[in-house]
């Protein structure tokens, strides 16, 4: 298992402090973000952000995000071409892309008219420069991409499977009832952990994604044994948004027994 880090799991860690814990934890590379309470790189240029990066052992694996990138405008555009830039400069390997989330755009014809024309218009951006973006499908009811299915087909149609990856949350996942998974079209896998016994799933939000234990409600283990059992060999990033874990005082020897404990697990379901 390739494992990676998510900042969002310990967003209270400055840039240098983030990339030593994850090449701590032996993982190989980092995701960055732009949404969390500071700044990206703590304010050092992208450039020299990569070299760091670099210089420890990492790769940039994704620079997160744009959103609702399937709302698609001139500021849309705009911001999709200022994070490619930065991801190209600082190395980075993909760029993310967010769906809308707010209970709007969630008609049949409206939701798949506007995917199709943010992947069209974002298609040619991502060709001139090299890049590849993952797009992520939100299982919560509110969101107006729930699907990986509708995803993969409408990035089918348009002919953009080298320019798209899709990204496989093990939580939405679980909220948009799972259905087919895409290993060959899997850019990057994000887990997380629900163990609140008394949350139904339709209840779960990302306040309540913790680091996976044998309490896990969402089938972590099942979902990646799938994935690599169907060749997926990429990253698998931990991305915990529970404030639970933005407040462990030691992040490393905890996400150290999760890895252990889903390497454990995988071990034993492939013996």
């Amino acid at each position: 298992m390739q494992s990676a880090l998510n900042h969002m799991t310990v967003p209270g860690l400055g840039f240098e402090a983030f990339l030593d814990l994850a090449a701590a934890l032996d993982c190989v590379g980092v995701e960055l973000r732009n949404d969390i309470d500071r700044p990206l790189f703590d304010g050092m240029s992208a450039s020299d952000a990569g070299r760091m990066a670099h210089d420890k052992g990492l790769r940039i694996v994704g620079l997160s995000q744009v959103y609702p990138f399937n709302d698609w405008t001139p500021e849309r555009e705009t911001a999709v071409a200022s994070l490619i830039a930065l991801a190209k400069a600082a190395g980075a390997e993909t760029i993310s892309l967010i769906p809308r989330n707010d209970g709007t755009g969630k008609g049949n014809g409206e939701r798949h008219a506007n995917l199709r024309i943010a992947l069209k218009a974002i298609r040619p951006i991502l060709a001139e420069t090299g890049m590849v973006a993952l797009v992520e499908p939100l299982g919560f009811n509110r969101s107006s991409l729930r699907s990986k299915q509708d995803l993969a087909e409408t990035i089918d149609a348009l002919d953009a499977g080298d320019h798209f990856k899709l990204v496989h949350d093990t939580f939405h996942h679980c909220l948009a009832g799972g259905g087919p998974i895409y290993p060959d079209r899997t850019g990057i896998v994000h887990i997380s952990g629900v163990v609140d016994p008394g949350l139904a799933v339709e209840q779960m939000e990302d306040e309540h994604r913790v680091l996976v234990d044998e309490n896990d409600r969402l089938g972590n283990i099942d979902q990646i044994a799938a994935l690599l059992a169907a060749g997926y060999d990429g990253p698998i990033s931990y991305e915990c948004f529970s404030p639970e874990i933005h407040a462990l005082t030691d992040p490393e020897a905890a996400i150290r027994r999760s890895f252990d404990f889903i390497s454990s697990q995988l071990e034993a379901k492939a013996a």
